[in-house]
């Protein structure tokens, strides 16, 4: 999305906000948490049928664990959702360190 509407920045002015990468940034970060917001359910009903009884929790472990039983685990899942779609749709893909930071994620 990035490449395409900066294309636009030198025709039409209102695209030139793309150039600027606090701009970005911030566009990243909402992007990110609409992704989670909207694709988080999904994901933990899909890791709590795949996973079946979740986290296991000791018997001797403290009480406040329990109310965490059957809790999938998996849950940084949905962050690395959130970043690389962000990151997809707003950073500049030319650069090679966005492609080596998205790769070692």
């Amino acid at each position: 999305m990035f490449t395409l509407l900066v294309e636009f920045a030198d025709k039409i002015s209102v695209f030139n906000v793309f150039r600027y990468i606090t701009f970005r940034t911030g566009g990243a970060l909402i992007t990110a948490a609409l992704i989670v917001f909207i694709f988080g359910p999904a994901i933990i009903n899909s890791l709590r049928l795949r996973q079946g009884k979740g986290q296991p929790i000791r018997a001797d472990g403290p009480q406040t664990h329990f109310k965490k039983a059957g809790t999938p685990t998996m849950g940084g899942l949905m962050i690395l959702c959130g970043i690389i779609g962000s990151s997809l749709l707003w950073a500049n893909l030319s650069s090679i360190y966005i492609w080596v930071v998205l790769l070692v994620t």
